[in-house]
């Protein structure tokens, strides 16, 4: 049944596939609008990558969200085809209203509405596929591009698995359609695995900020936590300020030991692009660096990065990656002094603070990997924006299986206000006037009471 499935997404992608193909040879450029993140700043990658390689052209925006008025203007623009990537699926209302062909690859949960002949559909949740798990926007706009070309387009699969990884997939290794998008990485030769500790920065980084900088998977007392992983290490007898590059192979060991003591997860499987430059070789990292340029809105620079931009750009986009590292360093920190606040059926985070209010969802998500916030509550994150609340909501895979859907929960609490809101169960958005924010919290509460049952 799985297979059947796979077979009839990728059938579905192939459309898309031809559709592509039909406006390169007509030298049309073809309009790309994706999502802000690593998943999105990967997605529109791809496909810019595909079409460049073929001779194409193509004009790009990146863009927090798609509302109504955006595919407005759209429609007011002379193109004859749009790929919405890591997008769309939930403005299928106003996207079938185009009048060019359209491309909606994404994977949050779709509006129930029907694709217009226009419009080609590709989400893993059309076909019974899991898109919080099992292929991310990346690898929705992948599939989209795939068969592209004399030889195909495999040796660009590494492109879906970093959006994969940005969306957290990677959980207990890749499965569904995100392993099939592994075949082709590793069957194209362009991707590599092996055995290792997921600490981040090996080589540009001092220990202890390496081990503090770790968020997947977490560590409880040393991620977030620069003295706490000074301490660490200085209790098992390594220098904090050696790079793990550095190391000898006893050093290595030790830390290995006691590492996984920690959290097992911390050695697993490490994949890498071995023909990259080194800041970029790892899958992961190269998510990390992404989403910092995502969070600080230099969305230009990540995608500049992607279609081979290096130098001067990846020195920027480096520099911004330390920023927001310190940041999350701050923002575990304010966890830690205030905790969450909890209502009977979920707890929330509020901040007006301009440096916290870009790396909330973040600091939730890790809050709760190492238990510094309850893990048997949903929790959402408020950050005031002028008149609106930004609202990020993130739960665990134990809560989604007890009946806790976040996107269908946050779609519903925020339409009820004139907002917008969805995404998937485990991690979902929203946007809602300020002055609901009570009542908008208390209505939350009481659909996820009737989720739970």
């Amino acid at each position: 049944m799985t297979l059947k499935k796979q077979h009839s997404l990728l059938n579905r992608a192939n459309e898309a596939c031809d559709m592509v193909k039909k406006h390169i040879t007509e030298d049309n450029i073809i309009r790309i609008i994706s999502h802000n993140d690593a998943d999105g700043i990967s997605a529109a990658a791809v496909v810019a990558n595909a079409i460049k390689e073929e001779g194409g052209q193509f004009h790009t925006s990146i863009v927090s969200r798609l509302t109504r008025e955006f595919v407005r203007e759209l429609a007011k623009e002379s193109y004859n085809l749009f790929v919405f990537s890591d997008m769309g699926s939930a403005c299928l209302k106003y996207i079938n209203r185009l009048k060019a062909d359209v491309i909606i690859a994404d994977h949050h949960q779709p509006a129930k509405i029907e694709a217009n002949a226009n419009v080609v559909h590709i989400n893993p949740h059309l076909f019974g596929i899991d898109g919080s798990r099992e292929l991310s926007g990346s690898g929705s706009s992948y599939l989209a591009i795939r068969e592209l070309g004399e030889n195909g387009k495999k040796h660009l699969a590494y492109f879906a698995l970093i959006g994969a990884f940005g969306d957290m997939q990677s959980q207990n290794g890749f499965s569904s359609v995100n392993k099939l998008i592994l075949e082709d990485g590793l069957e194209s030769e362009v991707l590599k695995i092996n055995e290792d500790l997921k600490i981040v920065s090996k080589s540009e980084e001092p220990l202890y900020k390496s081990l503090a900088y770790t968020l997947n998977p977490g560590l409880s007392g040393l991620t977030g936590d620069l003295k706490g992983s000074k301490t660490f290490l200085e209790k098992i007898g390594l220098s904090y300020l050696v790079k793990f590059v550095d190391l000898e192979g006893d050093e290595r060991n030790i830390l290995k030991d006691e590492l996984i003591k920690i959290n097992p997860a911390i050695f697993a499987n490490i994949y890498t692009i071995p023909k990259e430059i080194p800041q970029l070789r790892d899958l992961e990292e190269y998510a990390y660096l992404l989403d910092s340029c995502g969070k600080n809105k230099k969305f230009g620079l990540g995608l500049g990065i992607c279609l081979g931009e290096r130098e001067k750009a990846l020195d920027t986009a480096i520099d911004l990656q330390k920023k927001y590292r310190e940041q999350l360093i701050k923002g575990m920190e304010w966890i830690k002094r205030e905790g969450s606040i909890n209502l009977n059926h979920f707890q929330y985070l509020y901040s007006e603070d301009k440096d916290l209010k870009r790396i909330m969802g973040t600091i939730a998500s890790v809050g709760i990997s190492i238990g510094l916030l309850p893990s048997d509550k949903p929790i959402l994150t408020l950050a005031r924006l002028h008149d609106d609340i930004k609202i990020s909501g993130r739960t665990t895979r134990e809560m989604v299986e007890k009946g806790v859907n976040l996107g269908k929960a946050l779609d519903d609490a925020s339409r009820s206000f004139g907002g917008q809101g969805g995404g998937h169960d485990i991690a979902a958005g929203a946007i809602i006037p300020f002055n609901q924010k009570d009542n908008f919290l208390n209505l939350f509460n009481d659909i996820v009471e009737h989720q739970l049952g």
